[in-house]
């Protein structure tokens, strides 16, 4: 499968764009559409800036590794909107991240939506603090997933 262009969107909305290097609530440098690596893969860092054709073209690339990791990792048939949240909160939390995740595992064995829910939600945290963008990320990627 592949994100369509609500997945396409829901993504961009949910990390919008900065053309210029910033800290995310992870500490970690940001750029574009909440890219941490260069096409390059260099790390962001500090005083870089990109042109937005640069950052689409970053989403592009970066966006197809994490399609391949959902893709890879799951094991039952989900709907597009239930791919398109995955993928969502696999580009938000890393791909290793998610391949270990008890959600993923809570998916492949075809467990009820509120379990399933309830482990989108244990994933709210940067720097060991809740933090409440990700808490509304979380209950938007549920709402996708369900919808």
């Amino acid at each position: 499968m592949k994100l369509d262009a609500n997945g396409i969107k829901f993504i961009h909305n949910e990390e919008g764009l900065r053309l210029k290097a910033y800290l995310c609530p992870a500490n970690v440098w940001t750029i574009g559409y909440g890219n941490t690596y260069l096409l390059d893969n260099t790390p962001v860092k500090k005083g870089d800036e990109i042109t937005l054709d640069e950052a689409n073209n970053l989403f592009t690339q970066k966006i197809k590794l994490y399609e391949d990791s959902v893709n890879k990792n799951l094991k039952v048939p989900v709907s597009q909107n239930q791919f398109n949240a995955l993928v969502s909160f696999c580009y938000n939390v890393g791909m290793f991240a998610f391949q270990s995740s008890t959600l993923l595992k809570k998916i492949n064995s075809k467990a009820s939506f509120e379990d399933i829910s309830k482990e989108f939600k244990k994933w709210v945290h940067a720097a060991k603090k809740v933090i409440t963008v990700l808490v509304n990320r979380r209950n938007r990627e549920i709402y996708l997933f369900k919808s």
